[in-house]
C-alpha cells in the first residue's frame, strides 16, 4: 500500500509536466498503427493508436462467397484484435508518461477504452 502512495507522491511532483507529456502521448498514438485480422487473413483492419479505422481489406474470395453472416463475424473479430493491441499501446505509453510509476487500476481503466 505504501509503495502506491510513494508512486502517487512522485506523480504529483511531476504533475506540472504531465500536460505536455499527455499531448506528446496523444500525438504518438495518433501516428501509431495496430492491425487485426480474422478468417485466416480474409479480413484485415488497420487502426490508429487513437482507435480510428484507417483501412479495411476484405479478400476477393470472401466477397465472392456473398456470405453476409461470415462478414458479420469476421469484421468485428478483426477490429477487436486491433483494439486489443491499441489498449496495450495505451498502457505502455501511460507507463512511459508516468515515468514507470505503478498506478493501481491503470490496466483495468485502459482496458475499458
Amino acid at each position: 500500500m505504501f509503495k502506491n502512495l510513494s508512486g502517487l507522491a512522485q506523480l504529483m511532483r511531476h504533475a506540472g509536466s504531465m500536460g505536455e507529456r499527455v499531448k506528446e502521448l496523444r500525438a504518438t498514438l495518433a501516428e501509431a498503427q495496430a492491425t487485426g485480422s480474422a478468417g485466416d487473413g480474409q479480413v484485415h483492419v488497420e487502426i490508429t493508436g487513437l482507435g480510428t479505422v484507417t483501412r479495411l481489406r476484405l479478400s476477393p474470395e470472401l466477397m465472392d462467397a456473398n456470405d453476409v453472416e461470415r462478414l458479420e463475424e469476421l469484421i468485428p473479430a478483426a477490429l477487436n484484435e486491433a483494439l486489443t493491441k491499441v489498449r496495450a499501446m495505451h498502457i505502455e505509453k501511460m507507463r512511459e508518461a508516468t515515468g514507470g510509476i505503478d498506478l493501481p487500476g491503470l490496466d483495468e481503466a485502459l482496458a475499458n477504452l
